[in-house]
């Protein structure tokens, strides 16, 4: 008898366009995700605050509330990683669209196969950082959770996406020694997915933002022009 491989993860997918949300759902379903499919982000915005999923394809240009301004208010109260999916071509939408908390950016058309696999490499990612290691990293006020994802800068919680956490990891295991972007970019992308440059830039930037509104004299991660970025633990 045929056994019955068991969905492991549910995929919220929201686009506009029918024949992607027809298309991409069937494709996911085949290697085994659960899909819930939604047509703007108004919609999708309040089912995911009621039923969270473990990741979100977002398209950009939608009705009522386009993708920027959904993930803006989803990131008020879930991590989930999110990628986004968009005809947008110009660079400034796509570090839009990092800047609002996006973790990766595919435009269309695109490879179903090479999503599927930047969907796994997030998912994997996240498992990892939500509990399948344990260890806890102390830098002076910073304090890094891997178990339960949690960042902590003098007693108070920040609110980290997974790529933002693997980043700040990553400086945090070395103070002082410098990170290239291509070593960040391996460290929250993995090896098998190229980003650009300013990708890695774009979520510097947020984690700094996110750190300043709690303590605005945190300057720890410290840039190093045309070479990349160190934490300084001092």
């Amino acid at each position: 008898m045929e056994r019955i491989q068991p969905l492991t993860h549910t995929i919220a997918l929201v686009d506009d366009d029918q024949n992607i949300l027809t298309s991409l759902s069937l494709a996911l379903e085949a290697e085994g995700f659960a899909v819930r499919s939604y047509s703007n982000g108004a919609e999708a915005l309040s089912a995911l605050t009621a039923r969270p999923v473990d990741l979100v394809l977002l398209d950009i240009k939608m009705p009522r509330m386009n993708g920027v301004e959904m993930l803006a208010q989803l990131r008020r109260h879930s991590n989930v990683p999110v990628i986004f999916l968009t005809s947008k071509d110009e660079e400034e939408d796509e570090l839009e669209g990092l800047r609002s908390g996006a973790d990766d950016y595919i435009k269309k058309p695109f490879s179903q196969s090479l999503l599927i696999e930047r969907m796994r490499v997030l998912l994997r990612r996240n498992e990892i950082a939500a509990g399948v290691e344990t260890d806890v990293i102390a830098r002076g006020e910073l304090v890094l959770d891997s178990t339960c994802h949690v960042c902590t800068w003098k007693g108070e919680a920040v609110p980290l996406t997974v790529t933002e956490f693997l980043i700040l990891k990553s400086l945090a295991l070395r103070p002082g020694h410098v990170k290239t972007r291509d070593q960040l970019m391996d460290a929250a992308y993995g090896e098998h997915i190229c980003v650009d440059d300013r990708t890695i830039d774009s979520h510097i930037k947020r984690l700094r933002r996110k750190f300043h509104r709690i303590d605005e004299d945190f300057g720890q991660i410290e840039t190093l022009y045309g070479i990349g970025y160190r934490y300084n633990a001092d």
